[in-house]
């Protein structure tokens, strides 16, 4: 492919798209009734000399951010290292699988909802909105009376998690030049990163040496920080006041009935993949019912959007621009792929080679630390050359050629193999998925920022829940087969209801080698699914316009 070496001019807030100049101020249609006037969101300009923040209010404004998103990351993994505590407390086993379930429910059903929010209303108000509802659902669960209470706390924390995750890039691209982004960007990943790895230290220490609640009240001092740098450091130009800017018109434009079915359907996707083969057997009724409503949900949603074009949850235009589809594209693919590894990898190191949880947790750390690494190496590569293409390229090849190689483990692979490989996935992800974000922010412009961020957020959750869901699926499908194929007598179901940890309780010293080289080549199936996921996120990488951070001099 040539590469359109035409750069990019700078993105600022105030600026137009071809496709967005028909939507001139004062023009209007009607929709349900009310007559709603087309906002125009790119009427405050920033250009290249702008006056952006610098010096200690902009490292201000880039710590409240990253520690609202570091909140965010730990909460997603520190109730993990908790949850026995819990159960013991509220004696709730059967709820365990809701602790992060409902989290991730309103997280991600509210993801591209917040997208519109930013567009039509003040993007400080929202982000503080957003802590503030994250740190409600946190004082919820630190006071929880009972497990009921717990999993709403869940609940609310995930719906300010969503603002939180959408608002970073949003303030980041009103913050900064579109040249010094991707250093910035980078710390996203560099948050989730850290997160990974401190949120089961933090969970276990809390747990022990104090009480379950501190995993969640810990949130309230760091949030409430984060909450006062923002109100009186984040001074953003205001959205430009009019008569057609009524409270009426930017309903209007919320797509209500968009939302309205979204929200159902991404519950109704997450229930099933939550209990698809586990609680619920994939032929099951409530199973189908649930897949059913899921793809009525998405039909309808999708007609919904083309229907109201540019009054839509994600007008059409945005996902036709091809830089925005191959990024959304990229992110789920290899976003789904580092999960993929995050979650299978200790299973890994537990079953086949019998690591405790402490020491699964720090043979992990190679991927962990690639991607936090390689992301800010990205940042600073795409700010000096002003090109991601090459970076996401470069990244989903990494990724393809760690996961394949992973696919040749043995139950006695040395350490320098499990440790390479791993470099290898965690580099290729740091490299690539926030170039994704970055491409979207020089591709859209100003008034699309917030609704191309969420997009892609949403893309990348999704994927990860999507894509774990299915090499779940595999992982257990070959387990049973390879169990009643190799080893007589042995009860499949009972062994995968061990687990990883209690594998060589119930198996006998004559059949170990033979069940461990069946939880082998299983697992290596799923590093096979990661691998063909980054293999797809290479190809989405290739269809990547050629384009420059770097702002012309006009």
């Amino acid at each position: 492919m040539k590469p359109n070496l035409e750069t990019s001019p700078e993105v600022g807030i105030g600026e137009q798209s071809d496709s967005q100049r028909q939507l001139e101020k004062g023009n209007s249609d009607l929709e349900g009734g009310i007559q709603v006037a087309s906002l125009n969101l790119n009427d405050v300009t920033l250009s290249p000399n702008a006056d952006y923040p610098s010096g200690v209010k902009l490292a201000i404004i880039i710590a409240s951010l990253a520690a609202s998103v570091f909140l965010c990351a730990l909460d997603e993994t520190i109730i993990t290292t908790a949850i026995p505590k819990i159960t013991d407390e509220f004696g709730s086993i059967n709820d365990i699988g809701w602790y992060g379930s409902a989290y991730f429910m309103t997280f991600a059903s509210f993801q591209l909802i917040y997208g519109k929010l930013f567009s039509f209303y003040s993007i400080k108000t929202v982000f503080l909105t957003s802590i503030g509802i994250f740190e409600l659902g946190s004082l919820i669960c630190g006071a929880a009376p009972t497990s009921a209470a717990l999993i709403t706390g869940r609940a609310i924390a995930g719906l300010g998690s969503a603002g939180i995750n959408a608002g970073f890039i949003v303030i980041l691209a009103a913050s900064l030049p579109l040249e010094r982004r991707p250093l910035f960007v980078s710390s996203y990943s560099g948050m989730y990163g850290i997160a990974s790895v401190a949120a089961p230290l933090m969970g276990g220490a809390f747990t022990t040496g104090s009480t379950w609640r501190w995993c969640f009240y810990i949130n309230l001092p760091i949030g409430g920080a984060a909450m006062l740098a923002t109100f009186f450091y984040l001074h953003l130009p205001p959205k430009p006041s009019s008569e057609a800017a009524t409270w009426q018109a930017k309903l209007g434009q919320m797509d209500l009935l968009g939302t309205a079915v979204l929200v159902p359907g991404i519950v109704c996707l997450l229930l099933v993949l939550q209990w698809g083969g586990t609680v619920y057997a994939w032929s099951s009724t409530p199973v189908i019912v649930l897949l059913v409503v899921t793809g009525v949900a998405a039909a309808v949603f999708v007609t919904i959007q083309i229907w109201k074009q540019d009054s839509a949850t994600v007008p059409p235009r945005i996902l036709k621009q091809r830089s925005v589809a191959c990024s959304t594209c990229y992110v789920f693919c290899a976003g789904g792929a580092l999960n993929v590894f995050q979650y299978f990898l200790p299973i890994w190191f537990q079953a086949v080679q019998g690591a405790t949880a402490f020491e699964s947790g720090t043979r992990i750390l190679p991927t962990t630390l690639g991607t936090v690494l390689f992301s800010f190496t990205a940042g600073f590569g795409v700010s000096r050359t002003g090109y991601y293409t090459p970076f996401m390229i470069s990244g989903a090849s990494l990724i393809v050629a760690g996961a394949a190689l992973t696919t040749t483990w043995a139950v006695s692979s040395p350490a320098a193999q499990w440790i390479g490989y791993q470099i290898l996935v965690g580099a290729g992800a740091g490299l690539g998925i926030q170039q994704a974000h970055t491409a979207a922010q020089t591709v859209l412009a100003a008034g699309d920022v917030p609704t191309g961020a969420a997009v892609l957020i949403f893309a990348q959750i999704l994927g990860g829940t999507v894509w774990v869901s299915v090499a779940q699926n595999v992982l257990t499908s070959h387990l049973v087969k390879g169990f009643v194929g190799v080893v007589s007598g042995l009860d499949p179901k009972a062994v995968l209801d061990t687990g990883a940890t209690g594998l060589r309780d119930v198996v006998g010293a004559e059949s170990l080698d033979a069940v461990l080289e069946v939880y082998r080549f299983a697992l290596t199936r799923t590093f096979l699914c990661a691998a063909v996921l980054a293999g797809a996120a290479l190809v989405a990488s290739v269809g990547m316009e050629w384009r420059s951070i770097k702002a012309k001099n006009t």
